[in-house]
């Protein structure tokens, strides 16, 4: 068999990839291995002890020891593994040995820094350990690259969580890329089937919800067969502005209220679904947005808004389409420069009282929500429609594209 003299350097590259990749995977289980084992914990609880929570240190005695007990083993360790690593290669195919030493020369930029910062060189830390730097947040965590307000998460808002040091892989394949144990969060459309098994699902992930319905009632959920009142606000349309004292104290805004008139085409069916669907939503948003002032609320807060896949999909109601579509739509120009993250919940049809033939139950949407959230998914689509999953993204990219090259900044 004939092989394409492009081959070995198809395999070449995905080796000297790999290898970089492998070293990753290593040092972010160390990490992981190090919170859960206590004598490795001895040495790593150094790391935490260092940092205040503007990621100034608390002294350079202590930043020296962290970096001599947590960064220095760290990186010896990936340092072993990358060497095990391209030994493998040398023994069984020693023709690609030479790409697998791009891992241990990766390794070596951290290795050789490490002792820099444990031996106090001056600027070592400023120039290498820029995850640690304190000053201002300029960006919301990064999705696929840790940055700094996606570290400053793993200190100060969970220590389980947030372990990735580079690309945040290994964070979303755990679930641990966002952390709801101990945030406040408020869903609207709360007395709605959805709204009702987020809640139950968010407080089963150790959230604090609250509960937003323009219903007069007490939201209340059964919890393993016990009765739950929850923290219920009742709040009506077009009074959004009333919120924003609550906002101050809420970590995560879902906004999930909506309502279908079907079939109906009139002006009071057009102008009720777009008050309700698209602006109010948007007003909300807007005014949580102004609460995002620190660079705890940049790291920390956020804001889920369900669009529906009637961004893409017909769902035989064109109001419901119409309005859907503007809601999204705004909500992918907002992104572009928003201070906290925002994601997109594009759910397919549900059973719900505005669908009462949908497929899928509001329960089983509701989980798989907080699951994909948990891997850090900005853009989370729940459907049994596959074109769902090919149309969004493209829509997206084009769509968003469009809008930073015709917008100002």
């Amino acid at each position: 068999m004939q092989f394409s003299p492009l081959n070995p350097w198809i395999i070449n590259i995905s080796l000297v990839l790999g290898s970089v990749l492998f070293a990753e995977l290593i040092r972010d289980l160390y990490h992981v291995v190090s919170h859960i084992w206590t004598p490795l914990y001895k040495w790593h609880g150094w790391h935490h002890r260092v940092f205040r929570r503007d990621l100034s240190i608390v002294s350079t005695e202590i930043y020296q020891k962290a970096t001599w007990y947590h960064d220095v083993p760290e990186s010896v360790v990936m340092l072993t593994f990358g060497i095990l690593f391209w030994g493998l290669f040398f023994v069984w195919m020693p023709s690609y040995q030479w790409a697998t030493l791009a891992g241990v020369l990766y390794t070596l930029t951290f290795l050789f820094p490490a002792i820099a910062r444990a031996t106090g060189i001056p600027g070592a830390d400023q120039l290498t350990d820029i995850n640690h730097l304190p000053g201002a947040f300029l960006t919301p965590p990064a999705n696929l690259l840790v940055n700094r307000p996606y570290h400053w998460r793993h200190h100060f808002d969970n220590q389980n969580a947030y372990f990735c040091g580079t690309l945040t892989l290994v964070d979303k394949l755990m679930g641990t890329a966002l952390s709801l144990k101990g945030k406040t969060i408020a869903v609207t459309g709360a007395s709605g089937s959805l709204g009702q098994s987020l809640l139950k699902h968010l407080h089963q992930a150790g959230a604090k919800v609250i509960a937003l319905t323009s219903k007069d009632q007490t939201i209340t959920l059964d919890i393993d067969g016990q009765i739950l009142e929850i923290n219920t606000i009742n709040w009506q349309i077009s009074q959004e502005e009333k919120l924003a004292e609550l906002f101050e104290k809420v970590d995560i805004l879902v906004l999930n209220h909506g309502i279908n008139v079907h079939g109906e085409k009139t002006a009071e069916a057009i102008a009720k679904s777009y008050e309700i669907n698209t602006f109010s939503s948007w007003r909300m948003l807007e005014i949580f947005l102004k609460t995002v002032r620190t660079n705890t609320d940049i790291a920390c807060k956020e804001i889920w808004v369900n669009t529906s896949e009637a961004e893409v999909n017909p769902a035989f109601s064109p109001l419901y389409e119409l309005t859907k579509r503007s809601l999204g739509d705004l909500v992918t120009l907002r992104k572009l420069d928003a201070p906290c993250v925002i994601r997109k919940l594009i759910l397919g049809p549900f059973k719900s009282n505005l669908n009462p033939v949908g497929i899928m139950s509001a329960d089983w949407v509701a989980k798989q929500i907080i699951k994909l959230a948990k891997a850090d998914v900005r853009t989370i689509i729940v459907t049994i429609n596959p074109l769902t999953f090919v149309a969004i993204p493209i829509k997206e990219f084009f769509v968003s594209t469009y809008f930073k090259l015709f917008t100002a900044k």
